[in-house]
C-alpha cells in the first residue's frame, strides 16, 4: 500500500464521520491556540520590560541606600530604614568620577496638588534638571527644571500631561502657582504625554527640585541616585569607582547597593522567559487532553469499523499496514487541528495587542512550531492503543460481525 493510498483512505474514513472528526480537530486546535496565546502574553511582557530598560539606556547605574547583603538595599528603601542616608552631597561627589556624564538624585513621595479648588493626589519626584535626559522626556509647554545647585530648594515644578489636563483644563499652566501640601510651587513646564516608565506613570507626576522635596517632606535620604556614563564600556569601571567613593565617604562601610541597567534587564529577561516557558507548558497540558479524546474516539471507531478492518486484512493488508492507517488518521487530525489552532492563536494574540497596544504580544516562532509538533506527536502516541487493537483483530471473526 503506497503512502498516497494510505493518505487518501484515511481522509475518506475521517470525512465519512464529520461530527466525530470535527470534535477531535476542535480539541487539538484549542490546545494549540492556548499555547500560542499564553506564550504570546509571556513574550509580550518580556519584551515590554526589556523595552522599558532600553528606553533608559544601557549605560545607566542605579545606587540605592542600604546594602542588599545585610537586609538593606531594596528592603531598606521600602521600609524607610537604612543603615546610612544617601545624601545630595554623596550624589555631587560622584560627578568627579571620570566617564560620568550625568548624576541624578531622585526622591519619590506622594502629595496633593491644588489649584483654584481642583485637587489631585500625585506622585512627586524630587530631582534635578538631568532627569529630563535620563528619562528622555519631551516638553509640551515651558521648560524643565533649570540647572540649579541640587542643594537649592527652589519651589518650582514641572507637571505631567494628566495633571495639566485635570488641574488646569484648557488654561495655560506655565507661570501659575499651585499648592502642594502647605507649600506653593510655580509651574515652569508641562511634559508631553509619555506613559509608564518602569511602573511610574509620567503623565501623573509632579517634578520638583530635590532639595525642595526633602525640605517639605523631611526626607533625610535619597530614594536612589541615577548615574549615566559616557559609554557602555565605562559602566564596570565607573561602578567600582562609585563603590570606592561612597565607601570613603561612609567611614569605610559599603552600605549602598549599586546595580546596572544591564544586570537588572538580564535578570528580568530570565525571569519572564521562565514564566513564558511555564505558561506554555501549562497550556500544552490541553494537548494531552486532546490526545486522550482522540484515543477514546478511535477506540470506539475500532469497534464500529470491525468489518472494514476484517475486509482489509482478508484482502492481504498486514498488521503494520492497519496500524499505519490509524497513525495516518491521527496525524491528519492533529495536523489540521494544529493549523486551525495556530490561526486561532494568532488571532487571539492580535486581539490582545488591540486591547493593550503597549504590550507587544507576539507569539515566539518556537512556540507555534513546538505546539504544532507536540499536537502531531500527541495524536500519534495516543493512537497507538487503537491501532494495536485494530491490527490484532482476526479477519474471520471481524467479518463475521458484519
Amino acid at each position: 500500500m503506497r503512502l498516497a493510498d494510505v493518505g487518501r483512505f484515511s481522509w475518506r474514513s475521517l470525512s465519512a464521520h464529520p461530527a466525530r472528526t470535527l470534535l477531535m480537530v476542535l480539541a487539538t486546535s484549542i490546545g494549540v491556540a492556548a499555547v500560542v496565546v499564553l506564550t504570546s502574553l509571556g513574550e509580550g511582557a518580556r519584551n515590554f520590560v526589556r523595552n522599558q530598560f532600553v528606553a533608559l539606556g544601557t549605560n545607566l547605574i542605579i545606587i540605592f541606600p542600604g546594602h542588599s547583603a545585610t537586609a538593606g538595599g531594596f528592603a531598606g528603601v521600602v521600609s524607610g530604614r537604612t543603615s546610612r542616608d544617601l545624601t545630595i552631597d554623596d550624589a555631587l561627589s560622584l560627578r568627579r568620577i571620570p566617564g560620568v556624564v550625568r548624576v541624578t538624585p531622585i526622591n519619590v513621595v506622594s502629595g496633593e496638588i491644588a489649584f483654584n479648588g481642583r485637587r489631585r493626589d500625585v506622585p512627586m519626584v524630587g530631582t534635578t534638571t538631568e532627569l529630563r535626559d535620563v528619562w528622555h522626556l519631551t516638553m509640551a509647554q515651558g521648560d524643565f527644571l533649570p540647572p540649579l545647585d541640587p542643594r537649592d530648594a527652589r519651589f518650582l515644578c514641572v507637571i505631567g500631561s494628566t495633571v495639566r489636563r485635570e488641574i488646569f483644563g484648557a488654561a495655560p499652566p506655565v507661570g501659575q502657582w499651585v499648592r502642594v501640601g502647605d507649600y506653593r510651587y510655580r509651574v515652569v513646564g508641562a511634559i508631553a504625554p509619555t506613559g509608564n516608565l518602569l511602573g511610574l506613570d509620567i503623565d501623573e507626576v509632579v517634578i520638583v527640585p530635590v532639595a525642595a522635596a526633602q525640605a517639605q517632606f523631611n526626607l533625610p535620604s535619597l530614594l536612589r541616585i541615577a548615574v549615566e556614563t559616557h559609554a557602555r564600556e565605562d559602566v564596570r569601571r565607573v561602578r567600582s569607582e562609585i563603590l570606592r567613593t561612597l565607601r570613603e565617604r561612609h567611614n569605610g562601610e559599603e552600605d549602598v547597593t549599586v546595580i546596572t541597567e544591564d544586570a537588572v534587564s538580564t535578570t528580568f529577561d530570565a525571569i519572564l522567559l521562565a514564566l513564558t516557558l511555564a505558561v506554555g507548558g501549562i497550556a500544552s497540558i490541553s494537548l494531552g487532553v486532546a490526545g486522550i479524546l482522540i484515543m477514546n474516539v478511535m477506540l470506539v471507531a475500532v469497534s464500529q469499523r470491525t468489518s472494514e478492518i476484517g475486509l482489509l486484512k482478508a484482502i492481504g493488508a498486514s498488521p503494520d499496514q492497519i496500524r499505519l492507517l490509524f497513525f495516518a488518521e491521527a496525524a491528519i487530525l492533529s495536523a489540521v487541528g494544529g493549523v486551525v489552532g495556530s490561526i486561532l492563536g494568532q488571532f487571539g494574540s492580535l486581539i490582545i495587542r488591540r486591547l493593550y497596544p503597549r504590550l507587544p504580544a507576539f507569539a515566539p516562532p518556537w512556540a507555534s512550531v513546538a505546539a504544532f509538533a507536540i499536537a502531531i506527536v500527541t495524536g500519534i502516541v495516543f493512537s497507538l492503543l487503537p491501532a494495536r487493537r485494530a491490527a490484532r483483530l482476526d479477519p474471520a471473526h471481524a467479518l463475521a460481525r458484519r
